[in-house]
Formats: C-alpha cells, sequence, structure tokens
C-alpha cells in the first residue's frame, strides 16, 4: 500500500481500526495524527468508540486553529501540536496504552530492545517524559522536550507511550516494536532474567545486512504459482493478525520445481501483501526489481538439502520467543500434537542463521521440523504451507501453555513409555 495516494482520513481509520482490534488502545483510549503538506493536522476526534469510527469522525486542525469535522479534536491534541512544533521532520504521532507497556509505564522502565536483532534499530533510542495531567500543556511541554533530543520513541510516566514518524506507517512499526518487546521482556522475566545480544552479535548482523543476489527476469506466472502467492499472502496475513508476525519481520517461502522458491519481500507490511510483491528465487537468483527477505539464502539451503520440505516459515512469536531469550529449555513433550508436530525442537546459536546457513539447513530432517534460534527466531519447515503454519501455531500455543502452567505447579512431561507409544501409533520417525 502506497500511503502517499491515501488521504489523511483513510490513513488514521486503517491504523487506529488495525490498533483497536489487535487490543493496543481501548474505546476511549489513544489517538492518532497526520501532520498534511499544508501543516494542517488531522487527528482521531475526541469522545468516538474507537470501534466504530469511519473516515467522516476524523477531524482537520487547521494552521490558524479553525477545526473542521464533526467532532472535537482528540483532547490530547495539544502535545500533538507541540511534537509537530518541536519536530519539523514528524509527519505522524501514535499515541495509545497498549496492556505491556502501561506496565512499564507505571514502575517507570523502558522495555529493552536489545532482545532481538532488528527491534533496537526499528525503535531508536527511547525517552521518558515526567507524568502530567492528560490533555495539558503541561504534558505537552514535556513530551515535546524529549522530541525536542531528536527521540522517537516517547514513553509517558504512569500513562503510555508516543511515537513519531515520518509517515504514520514508520510511526506504527515503531510502537508495534516497542510494545512487542515489553510483551516479550514481560514473558521472558517469568523464567528470570533474559539474556541480551552483545555488541559481538550487532557486529554479526551489521556484516551479514547487505544481500546480493543476480537478478532474472521472469516470462510468466503459471496458474499453479499465481494460486500458491495467493495462499501465501492469506497465511501471511492470517499470522500477522494472530500476533505470530509483526508488519515487516516474519517470513514464509514455498517450493516450486526443483530448488526454486517463492518468499515474502524485505520491509513490506505483512497485514496488506499482495501477491504480486512476493519474489521468485529461481537457480538462486532473485525477480528483477525486488528485494527478497534476507533470510533468503537459509530457505535456499534447508530447500537444497532436505527434499522432503515444501515450505519454510521464520517468525518470533513472543511466547516462544521467551524461550529464545532465556536459558531455559522449550520441551514439546506437554500434550501428544505438540510432540506429534514439533519433536525435539533443538535451540540454536544466535549466529546459526547468519554465518552457517548450510550446518543449519542440515538439521531440519523429518523429526527436526522445527528449531529455536537464540535471541533471534524460530524456524519452521513442513510439507505444505498448511503443515508448516500449523507447526508455528502449536509451538506459540505449546509455549504460551507452559508459561501459563509455570503458575499452577511443575510441569509434567509425557514419560518415554507414552513417547515411543505415539511414535508407533503416529508412525513418527526417530
Amino acid at each position: 500500500m502506497n500511503q502517499e495516494f491515501v488521504h489523511p482520513a483513510d490513513q488514521l481509520l486503517l491504523f487506529i481500526n488495525r490498533i483497536y482490534n489487535h487490543g493496543m488502545t481501548t474505546t476511549s483510549g489513544g489517538n492518532l495524527s497526520i501532520r498534511d503538506q499544508n501543516g494542517d493536522i488531522w487527528i482521531t476526534p475526541a469522545g468516538v468508540d474507537k470501534g466504530s469510527l469511519n473516515r467522516s469522525d476524523m477531524v482537520c486542525v487547521k494552521e490558524d486553529g479553525r477545526v473542521e469535522g464533526i467532532h472535537k479534536p482528540s483532547s490530547e491534541f495539544p502535545f500533538h501540536r507541540l511534537i509537530y512544533q518541536a519536530r519539523p521532520d514528524l509527519k505522524s504521532i501514535i499515541h495509545a496504552h497498549p496492556p505491556a507497556l502501561v506496565s512499564f509505564s507505571i514502575v517507570r522502565r523502558i522495555p529493552d530492545t536489545r532482545l532481538l536483532p532488528n527491534e533496537r534499530q526499528i525503535c531508536g533510542e527511547i525517552g521518558i517524559a515526567p507524568y502530567a495531567l492528560p490533555g495539558s500543556e503541561q504534558l505537552g511541554e514535556n513530551i515535546a522536550a524529549v522530541f525536542k533530543q531528536g527521540i522517537d520513541t516517547v514513553m509517558l510516566e504512569n500513562h503510555g507511550v508516543v511515537v513519531g514518524g515520518e509517515d504514520l506507517f514508520q510511526a506504527f512499526r515503531r510502537f508495534e516494536t516497542l510494545d512487542f518487546c515489553a510483551r516479550l521482556e514481560i514473558e521472558a522475566r517469568r523464567f528470570g532474567k533474559p539474556v541480551l545480544l552483545t555488541d559481538e552479535d550487532y557486529e554479526t548482523v551489521r556484516n551479514k545486512s547487505t544481500l546480493q543476489m543476480d537478478p532474472f527476469i521472469r516470462d510468466s506466472c503459471t496458474s499453479e504459482e499465481k494460486e500458491l502467492r495467493r495462499d501465501m499472502c492469506g497465511l501471511m496475513k492470517r499470522a500477522y493478525k494472530q500476533g505470530l508476525f509483526t508488519s515487516t519481520q516474519g517470513t514464509f517461502s514455498h517450493r516450486l520445481q526443483g530448488n526454486d522458491f517463492v518468499i515474502t519481500p524485505y520491509g513490506k507490511d505483512r497485514n496488506h501483501l499482495e501477491p504480486e510483491e512476493l519474489v521468485r528465487i529461481e537457480n538462486g537468483k532473485a525477480e528483477a526489481g525486488k528485494q527478497p527477505s534476507k533470510s533468503v539464502f537459509l530457505h535456499e539451503a534447508i530447500y537444497n538439502m532436505q527434499p522432503h520440505v515444501h515450505s519454510v516459515i521464520i517468525a518470533h512469536p513472543p511466547n516462544i520467543m521467551a524461550f529464545a531469550v532465556t536459558d531455559t529449555v522449550f520441551d514439546s513433550r506437554t500434550i501428544p500434537e505438540s510432540y506429534i508436530l514439533l519433536r525435539g525442537t533443538p535451540k540454536l546459536p544466535f549466529h546459526a542463521v547468519y554465518n552457517e546457513p548450510e550446518r543449519t539447513a542440515s538439521l531440519f530432517k523429518a523429526n527436526t521440523p522445527i528449531a529455536i534460534v537464540n535471541n533471534n527466531c524460530v524456524i519452521v519447515a513442513g510439507q505444505s504451507l498448511l503443515n508448516a503454519f500449523d507447526r508455528l501455531e502449536v509451538a506459540e500455543y505449546s509455549a504460551k501453555s507452559i508459561l501459563s502452567a509455570r503458575t499452577l505447579g511443575d510441569v509434567i512431561h509425557i514419560d518415554d513409555e507414552r513417547i515411543r507409544e505415539l511414535e508407533a501409533a503416529f508412525h513418527l520417525e526417530s
């Protein structure tokens, strides 16, 4: 979706719906704004149910202070105005109260963005603004003072968060990523102290950040590939809605003929991904004019080495990732479905996806369909798109069950004898 051609009222509606439907704000809480080329500020209205908004509810505050619209602007308009005055480069602002970020705001702490490799870069430096009365000029001045330092993401004491961006999607991506970091840290701390990435780890990421593949110009797209692209987009949007992906992180791929495959593009919004945006990889070359996911070489290695694998997913859902950012071992022997679909689930070192793609790919035998990579991701292989997606869902649900079970008592795993019974009954390879 190219926001350049979408009216500000439609953009506000699109993203407030997304935020509300994902449980990241309440009926009365939160507000979004856009400053257009004329200097006018478009903002969500005051006192209107977030679950029933339409584009005509959006309010335009002109540069001279005149208000156009059927409602009053949000009561938090003063801090939007003051932030734009302090930061002429910002064109969009999001303010909301997601439960995880509120948890941090009421202990007056900032979520740690060093748990995974890309989150620190997405969110940037994070500031914190002193408490003041909601809707007051003082609150606006407190927040604007932090933004004036060049910071784009600001936690509010006992309140929530405010995030700015060059457009609404950039602001949303920062907001969503910080909320994900908060949820991940909260889940991980149920086990103990999370492990953070080191400077050496970030250097590994930087050294592998440039992706070079020769291009090829495709001459046609078969009906089968068109259907595959449609199905991939459908499952990616489902994964996003279920919180298994964030807006630009999470990768699907699926094998075509031989070792050729189709893969998710880099940096595109997973919630609005269209079939034509997916990238075909053919004989080690990428479809011209498109940039594939940066994990493309790992996908390629898996298809080259594992003929039984036809679909691969790389994701970082918060519950299974709580095991990735701690020393806790994930054990799938909780219920039969978990063991049947997930099996052993090894944990791999952080650098496995960067420096050792072939070695990592060699692990994905029939009896090892999933692996957790420390402080990075979960990798899932399947015989089909739906099989891989099912495994990803089961991994996240199983992790959530284990996390919840720990508050009730000791986790009791299925014993070895019953595991052997499952393996025999379902013809599981050892």
